[in-house]
């Protein structure tokens, strides 16, 4: 009996790590919008780096924000340039636009990765992804 025992112990220290859950899960399809729009967007670069953001944040051009004129801050968007197909996911952390006409104002990252640079602003469609929990 403790022989048996003894041959297990080895066992159990090589196929236990072996059979763990994987630590990451993948999503297979891409989440569900709870709301979807047409509008206009800009974008702000490295002139306006290291000022406060409405709520209080340092804005930082190479972060993944956006500006809303009444979206709840941390409220998550699906930005989707509709020419191109390229999308960034981004938090809102400022208000704004300030420009009639502009729905949403990206940081530069933003505008770089889904390709409005050149343009300045451009018709996007905008998927409301998450909005925070009240407190």
């Amino acid at each position: 009996m403790i022989w048996a025992a003894v041959r297990w112990v080895p066992l159990m220290f090589l196929i236990a790590p072996v059979m763990e859950a994987p630590l990451v899960a993948y999503k297979t399809e891409p989440a569900k919008p709870i709301k979807t729009w047409v509008g206009n967007a800009s974008w702000y670069g490295t002139e306006f780096n290291g000022r406060k953001t409405a709520n209080g944040e340092r804005f930082d051009c190479e972060a993944l924000t956006a500006a809303h004129p009444n979206l709840p801050f941390g409220s998550i968007i699906r930005l989707v340039n509709p020419r191109t197909g390229q999308f960034e996911l981004v938090r809102i952390n400022d208000r704004g636009p300030y420009q009639e006409g502009r729905e949403i104002d990206v940081s530069y990252r933003v505008a770089r990765k889904i390709g409005l640079l050149h343009s300045g602003v451009s018709q996007v469609r905008l998927e409301l992804l998450e909005v925070p929990k009240k407190r």
